[in-house]
């Protein structure tokens, strides 16, 4: 057992954790016997988080799966692949640097003023595919919890008009990889705690504007702060609207149930017009 895992045995905080995770994998089948899992591992608490409670979860499940932990180092200036590589060695897991010239394309390519994430995350994706695949993966693991759904919604709703999140599971775009977000039911001052208590070695990814970045994210996070004081179950209630949706009283005509054959062309008994 890796010394981390050692050292969390008992701990009330690990164990709500562990109970988060195995229950969203068992509520939306997210891994099967056979499973090869790579595991996006940034540096940051959320993947680390992750691939540890994946790692005990794999020694007690009832199916057998295996893990592999992928970093990639996209070559910001400073970015600490050593302090992340001695992590995984030390803790036993099975990894793979990928070093990658994503700095050098993301400068050459950005447009003056824009951010620096979304192109870096487009990149890093299918970086992260692409090794998934060489290492004969089926399954790729990211570590968006609760807070990053709620978010994501909120986004999409005030800024894309558009109702949609995440999902916890679905097949990539390519086909091949289906992607899996084990963390969807673990809030994010959870992980914050843990990584702190745990002295997890989280690195910063080192883009030049990272503190800076994604302002609207901040805000939103900022609206549930303040809307939490009031109503403390909001974030619960807005995650389990996403799996309580009611087609019928949306507005989009493409999820619609057609009217009844009568009603559509007429029905001949009913006199047109007539509402009694």
């Amino acid at each position: 057992m890796s010394p981390v895992l050692d050292d969390l045995k008992s701990d009330p905080l690990w164990r709500r954790l562990r109970h988060g995770v195995g229950k969203a994998i068992g509520d939306f089948g997210m891994i099967a016997d056979g499973d090869r899992i790579a595991v996006a591992v940034s540096g940051g608490k959320d993947s680390y988080t992750l691939l540890l409670i994946l790692e005990e979860l794999r020694r007690r499940a009832p199916v057998s799966f295996e893990l592999v932990a992928i970093n990639i180092d996209s070559g910001y200036p400073g970015y600490q692949t050593g302090v992340i590589e001695g992590f995984l060695r030390d803790n036993g897991f099975s990894y793979r640097m990928v070093p990658t010239e994503h700095y050098a394309i993301i400068q050459e390519k950005r447009r003056p003023g824009s951010s620096y994430c979304s192109i870096c995350a487009r990149l890093k994706r299918g970086a992260l595919y692409e090794t998934a695949q060489q290492l004969g993966c089926n399954k790729l693991a990211l570590g968006h919890h609760q807070d990053d759904f709620i978010e994501t919604l909120l986004l999409n709703q005030f800024f894309v008009g558009s109702l949609k999140a995440m999902s916890p599971s679905m097949l990539a775009d390519n086909g091949v990889i289906t992607v899996i977000r084990p963390l969807v039911y673990v809030l994010e001052q959870d992980i914050i705690d843990f990584s702190r208590q745990a002295h997890l070695p989280v690195v910063c990814c080192r883009c030049p504007v990272c503190g800076s970045a994604d302002l609207q994210r901040k805000r939103m996070k900022r609206l549930l702060s303040e809307l939490q004081k009031d109503i403390p179950h909001v974030k619960n209630s807005l995650l389990k609207a996403l799996s309580n949706v009611h087609p019928r009283h949306l507005l989009d005509g493409r999820l619609q149930v057609p009217p009844p054959l009568d009603a559509a062309v007429g029905n001949p008994d009913v006199t047109p017009g007539n509402t009694d």
